[in-house]
């Protein structure tokens, strides 16, 4: 069974371990996405591009709003942002823009926990608002996943799978932690499966 669980592992590792993303972003004197902020090099689209760069770790199941507040000259990073006790910043490296000399760039980030992808319209809601820019959410703390399956021996037999994970994560969980995460949502999900007057027995299960 090495494919079938490593297949169906490394599915919910990338769509279902929870992490923390952006919701919206507001920055002050601009009303809509393609604008551009006097005295910063990059427009908001571009600026929204490498908000979404971000790798944060939200303690706390409430909506977080950051805040970032620089004037310049400066090249400004992650490390710029205000966060509070709550919210970490794993990445504190990341470019967000250049603020040339006289210019000032303020903008409050909302972020929350979830799970998965949530487009930017999901993330709308009719109070908004204006200047209230709603982002695509991408909630998984998973890079990549991959996995192999190789033929082992236990005892005399050899038809055994040997199922090996290699996880790379943005550093707000740990690969083993995700795993162990994985499986259980999965254990739950089969559940549904089971059967409790099931006739069926099953006297020996192999774990390897």
């Amino acid at each position: 069974f090495g494919t079938t669980l490593g297949n169906s592992l490394r599915r919910v590792l990338l769509t279902s371990i929870p992490g923390t993303g952006l919701v919206y972003v507001q920055i002050d004197g601009v009303l809509h996405e393609f604008s551009t902020v006097p005295g910063v090099r990059e427009d908001v689209t571009k600026i929204i591009l490498n908000l979404k760069k971000l790798e944060l770790k939200s303690l706390s199941d409430e909506r977080k709003v950051i805040e970032l507040d620089v004037e310049g000259p400066a090249t400004v990073t992650a490390d710029d942002l205000k966060v509070d006790a709550d919210v970490q910043v794993l990445n504190p490296d990341q470019y967000i823009c250049t603020i040339a000399e006289g210019g000032h760039l303020h903008m409050e980030i909302a972020v929350q926990n979830g799970r998965g992808y949530v487009a930017a319209s999901d993330n709308k809601s009719d109070d908004m608002p204006i200047g209230v820019i709603p982002v695509d959410s991408l909630f998984s703390p998973i890079k990549k996943v991959n996995y192999q399956v190789e033929s082992t021996r236990v005892g005399k037999r050899d038809d055994f799978d040997k199922l090996t994970f290699e996880i790379w994560t943005d550093g707000s969980i740990k690969p083993n932690d995700a795993l162990s995460f994985a499986a259980k949502i999965s254990v739950e999900h089969f559940k549904v499966f089971e059967s409790a007057d099931a006739d069926t027995k099953f006297s020996e299960v192999m774990v390897e």
